[in-house]
């Protein structure tokens, strides 16, 4: 079985982080393993079976535990499905899909089978907003509305910006494991400090191989297709996916964005507070759909 974990001894260091992370959360959950034609998919299942359903879809380089922590009180009000992405330093299957074609929304077509779910809402970050844009460009008939925060796939930022910024210090942290690297490219990223990001990220850079494949951008086309509700959630100071360059486009791209907000002083990972906004949203949206 493919894995792109360096060594065991760091998979299973990754792996104690995601179940202390999962145990912190204090959530009652179960986990289901779901057989997909591109590998088992590990899904952590919580609240009401008879609420309505939500997926969760985590970004690069996370796991569907951090996803939870997002939205920690989504699971009082639907059965929150929060997945595993395929080869990412998780659970899930080493399947590592291309960007480039429908295999994301195929892979995430099959999960909703296979959960036996006719119609769910979707909710995701960063790289999880093109797992579920690439959903709705494959098929969208079970999908009622979805929520994408700070979202790949719509625009990209500067190169630059991100080479020395992003990519420089994590490289450079790779090559001399000294801390201050990690904390200059959280610095950039999240708008609060977060410990657990510290120590995971500390373990997944050294240990874990890493997909740097440029993320493509949504063809105008496909995206007037697009017939689901969508809402966005911009972050006004993302160098990876600037916000007020996103809104812009969406706004062009989209005839079915339903809202836009421009998330005032974030950076591309929102803090807990602006999390709480985007949750709200997402519980009174999702009541006024029933």
């Amino acid at each position: 079985m493919k894995t792109f974990f360096k060594t065991e001894q760091g998979k299973q260091a990754i792996l104690h982080l995601y179940d202390e992370k999962l145990k912190e959360l204090k959530i009652a959950h179960k986990f289901l393993k779901v057989n997909t034609s591109f590998g088992e998919t590990n899904v952590i299942a919580t609240g009401n079976s008879t609420n309505p359903p939500i997926i969760l879809v985590h970004g690069s380089n996370g796991c569907a535990p951090i996803a939870l922590e997002t939205y920690p009180n989504l699971h009082k009000t639907h059965r929150v499905y929060s997945i595993d992405v395929l080869a990412q330093p998780n659970k899930s299957a080493g399947t590592r899909l291309s960007m480039k074609d429908n295999s994301y929304g195929k892979w995430v077509i099959e999960l909703i089978q296979n959960l036996n779910l006719d119609s769910v809402a979707m909710a995701g970050f960063s790289f999880g907003g093109l797992v579920i844009l690439k959903t709705l460009e494959y098929d969208e008939s079970r999908i009622t509305g979805v929520y994408l925060s700070a979202p790949a796939y719509i625009v990209n930022g500067n190169p630059l910006k991100a080479l020395f910024k992003i990519f420089i210090p994590m490289k450079r942290f790779i090559k001399t494991r000294k801390p201050k690297y990690i904390e200059k490219f959280l610095a950039e990223l999240f708008t609060d400090r977060d410990e657990f990001a510290f120590k995971y990220l500390s373990k997944v850079f050294l240990e874990f191989d890493m997909d740097f494949t440029p993320v493509p951008v949504i063809d105008a086309k496909n995206a007037a297709n697009i017939k689901t509700p969508i809402t966005i959630f911009a972050a006004q100071h993302d160098i990876i996916f600037p916000g007020k360059k996103m809104l812009k486009r969406a706004k062009r791209i989209f005839p079915s964005l339903t809202m836009d907000n421009l998330l005032i002083d974030s950076k591309h990972v929102q803090s807990k507070n602006q999390n709480r906004i985007i949750e709200e949203v997402i519980i009174k949206n999702q009541f006024n759909l029933l």
